[in-house]
This record gives structure tokens, sequence and C-alpha cells, in this order.
């Protein structure tokens, strides 16, 4: 009897890019490089770009060295003109882009009463804004060739849950996942597919959280995170999560779009959309002592909880 946990259907068509052309923005280092290799290990050829132009030079030569086709394009994403530029270097070197891949940004962690107005734009620019400016010159491009394409946004669990201390990041996340739904529906005639993925892994971020840090120091090591992280967290290496981004590129996915979906460690999953949990109605419209009368019983009962859920990790040895 086969074990739903590891299913072994096969897909209706091969995951194979061979002969398309992805930018993956903010690729030179961690999610993006490990998202950059596995489209090129797809066959797709690939626009590495990042802020840092020492890091793209490198990860393209690693790409093109392994057998990939790969460019550097340096810049730091958010506005037009550079989303024009990453567009326009695909064209000129592959001749067309089938993929966009909105990886890059930053973080500058605040509470709310400690969070500057430049560490509010600045995370929104590099996010939300260079996710929108990439995706729209992406689409323009996509939409002049009309063989359709692929938008692949990428989300967090904070924008999905919210976040302490990430106010912006949380924010950004969140209008991210909101835009790929709406892109799905606007580019649908174009046949332009649009989802967000939800990546978890090992990176300098999740370094920083204390329950994570002694198994990402022993993984360094050598030694493989347990199941525990991998399964029961869904937990892993930025490899682990790179897999998805080929997927949802490809024509194996060609009726996927207007999703969230998560992958970490061993564990892939669909996050739902925001909907209604709970209705209460009152015969004229709502005062607000009725709310106040009928709320502990309705729709006070079962409040919806926030925040990513602290991992239930035994102690690292």
């Amino acid at each position: 009897m086969p074990n739903p946990s590891s299913p072994k259907t096969a897909a209706p068509h091969p995951v194979d890019l061979t002969g398309k052309v992805a930018v993956v923005t903010g690729s030179g280092r961690g999610l993006g490089l490990a998202y950059a290799a596995a489209l090129a290990r797809a066959g797709a050829a690939v626009v590495v770009n990042d802020i840092d132009e020492e890091a793209a030079v490198r990860t393209a030569k690693c790409l093109t060295e392994a057998g990939g086709r790969a460019v550097a394009e340096a810049a730091a994403v958010g506005t037009s003109e550079a989303a024009d530029r990453l567009v326009a270097r695909a064209v000129a070197e592959f001749g067309r882009l089938d993929v966009m891949v909105t990886n890059a940004g930053i973080l500058r962690d605040r509470v709310l009463w400690k969070m500057t107005d430049d560490d509010f734009d600045a995370v929104v620019t590099a996010h939300l804004r260079g996710t929108f400016t990439c995706a729209r010159a992406a689409a323009v491009r996509m939409r002049e060739q009309g063989e359709g394409g692929s938008l692949v946004l990428v989300g967090s669990p904070a924008g999905q849950r919210g976040n302490f201390g990430q106010t912006n990041y949380a924010a950004a996340k969140a209008g991210i996942a909101a835009m790929a739904r709406t892109w799905s529906m606007e580019l649908a005639r174009a046949r332009i597919t649009v989802n967000a993925i939800v990546p978890v892994a090992a990176t300098a971020m999740t370094e920083t959280i204390p329950a994570f840090a002694p198994y990402i120091a022993a993984m360094k090591q050598g030694r493989p995170l347990p199941d525990v992280l991998r399964k029961g967290e869904g937990f892993g290496t930025a490899e682990d999560c790179a897999a998805l981004v080929p997927f949802l590129a490809s024509d194996a996915a060609r009726d996927v779009t207007g999703q969230c979906v998560g992958i970490g460690g061993d564990r892939l999953t669909l996050w739902s959309h925001p909907q209604e949990t709970t209705a209460a109605y009152a015969d004229g419209g709502w005062s607000p002592d009725g709310i106040a009368a009928v709320w502990p019983t309705t729709l006070g009962a079962e409040p919806q909880t926030v925040g990513i859920p602290a991992p239930r990790l035994p102690e690292a040895r």
C-alpha cells in the first residue's frame, strides 16, 4: 500500500525547462541561489540578479561551470528602471523571458514604536515594490511574446500569520500573497501563471531563532537535521526549497495559479486563502451593544491565532 506521505504519482508533464529563460532576483546567495541553480538544472537559462555584483557573478559562474547557461546582472530591485534592465538583459542574452522569480529582499526588524520611516520604506521597497516592478516588467514582455509564462513570487510565513518585530516584512509578504491572487486573475487570459511560494529554511535569518540555532550549527558540522525538524517543522536547507520553483515554472504546473505553496525540509503544503470562519446575524443590522452581547458566544468563541507557532523541539545534542 503506498505511503501517503511519500507520493509517487507521475507528473502529467516532465519538469523540463529546456529553451526557457528565467530571471531570479536576489540570487547571489541563500534561497535565491538555490532557486537559480534548480532552474538551471532543469534546463532554463538564468539571469542571476543581486545587489552584490560579486555574488551575482560568482553564482552565474557556478551555474555555467555546471553546464548551465547564466549571466549576472547587478541591480537593487525596487525601481522600474532596475526591473526593465533585468527583462532587457534576459531578452538580449537569451532572446526571451518565460519565468520571473521575485526573491530579493532585506530585513530591518524593529518593534512598532522603534521602527523608523526608513526601516519601513526600505523593506517595503525591496520586497513589495520590487516584486511589483519586476512582475510588471515580466508580464509586459510575456504578453508581447504571446506564449504564456510564470511569475513565482516569494512569500513568508510572516506574511501569512504575522511575526513579532517584523511590521515591514510581514506587511510586504502579506501584500505579495495578495498580489499573487490578483495577478493570477488578471494574467489568466495570457496563460501566465502566478503563485507565491512560502519557504522555510536554514538561512542567516533563521540562525537567530534560539530553537533552531543549535541544529543549524550541528548541520554546518555535517550532521543531518532530524525528522522532528524536517517533517515536524517543515524546516531544512535552502536546497530543500528549490524544487518548487522549476515545478511552478513548468508545464506540469500550467493549471496551478493563484496559490500560496509552502515548502521546507521534507514537507510540502498548501496555504489557505483568508476566509470568513464565523458569522452572526441581527435583524435590521448591528449596534455596538448588540455586538458586545453576542461576541463571546459567536465570533469571539474561537478567535484566530496570530504569529508563527513556536517550534516544539527537543534540546539539540
